[in-house]
């Protein structure tokens, strides 16, 4: 189906009479079990429900979803935290009323979607007045620089309130430069960092998503039991933290936007 920024296809699950894939310009976005709201078959985003669940266990929270597709990551995080307010930000409007339409989405204030460019509409948002921030923007199969930079993840800083939660789907390949000068990035910003993957993409094989969080709550991202958590994922992942991350982030530059990039002065990570 023709949507206003390319094409949009459902490609049932042969396995699975419930199961759907939502293919955005032919790249799998979303996948959503009809039957279970709690699915997460994506890997990453089984990686990032694993970081939401440090967040006040239990408690309903504010999420503002930078990029939306099918919506599976704000719907199962409806299923489990119910009573969360939550705003996904799509940029095809047309994208946007369609997923509500095909898999009954929760209804607004538990689910607004609305449609626009990601960092123009978080930088409309109130100050404070988001838990978690996903960001899981693509153009294809790749990231819009402009949504890379410090001066985004200081946009994202303003919107989040103490203590809250950024989340990054970063899709890179060895030697992972996009993903380290993500996390250098995310460092300049943000008290603490961590990012998780494949451990086979760690050691520099392969091509897959790298998932970054970034906080102020020095206790968020640390611990023994958020690295095991990872490793007991039904595709197992390594969490890097502290001077793992630094290690793997080396000599990095921060991302800047363009009319701010001052080579001879970048910023390095300080995780």
């Amino acid at each position: 189906m023709q949507i206003p920024t390319g094409t949009v296809e459902l490609v049932p699950d042969p396995d699975d009479p419930d199961g759907v894939t939502v293919l955005v310009n032919g790249v799998p976005s979303s996948y959503l079990d009809l039957a279970d709201a709690r699915v997460l078959a994506f890997e990453y985003m089984q990686q990032m429900a694993a970081f939401v669940e440090r967040l006040r266990p239990g408690s309903p929270l504010d999420v503002v979803h930078l990029g939306a597709a099918g919506c599976a990551f704000a719907r199962a995080l409806d299923a489990h935290r119910p009573g969360s307010r939550q705003l996904a930000i799509e940029l095809d409007p047309t994208l946007a009323t369609l997923v509500r339409d095909w898999f009954g989405l929760p209804r607004s204030p538990a689910l607004r979607i609305r449609a626009g460019d990601a960092r123009e509409q978080l930088a409309a948002l109130q100050a404070g007045s988001a838990d978690v921030v996903v960001r899981d923007v693509f153009a294809g199969d790749r990231t819009p620089a402009h949504v890379t930079t410090r001066e985004m993840a200081e946009e994202v800083a303003r919107v989040l309130r103490p203590g809250g939660l950024y989340l990054v789907n970063c899709a890179d390949r060895p030697p992972l430069t996009l993903a380290r000068s993500e996390a250098a990035t995310l460092s300049a910003v943000f008290d603490d960092v961590a990012i998780v993957a494949e451990p086979a993409l760690l050691r520099g094989r392969g091509h897959g998503n790298v998932v970054l969080a970034a906080s102020d709550d020095p206790d968020l991202l640390a611990g023994d039991a958020l690295a095991r958590d990872m490793r007991s994922l039904p595709a197992p992942a390594r969490l890097l933290h502290a001077d793992e991350l630094r290690t793997l982030v080396g000599t990095a530059p921060v991302l800047r936007d363009p009319e701010r990039e001052h080579p001879e002065h970048a910023d390095r990570a300080t995780p």
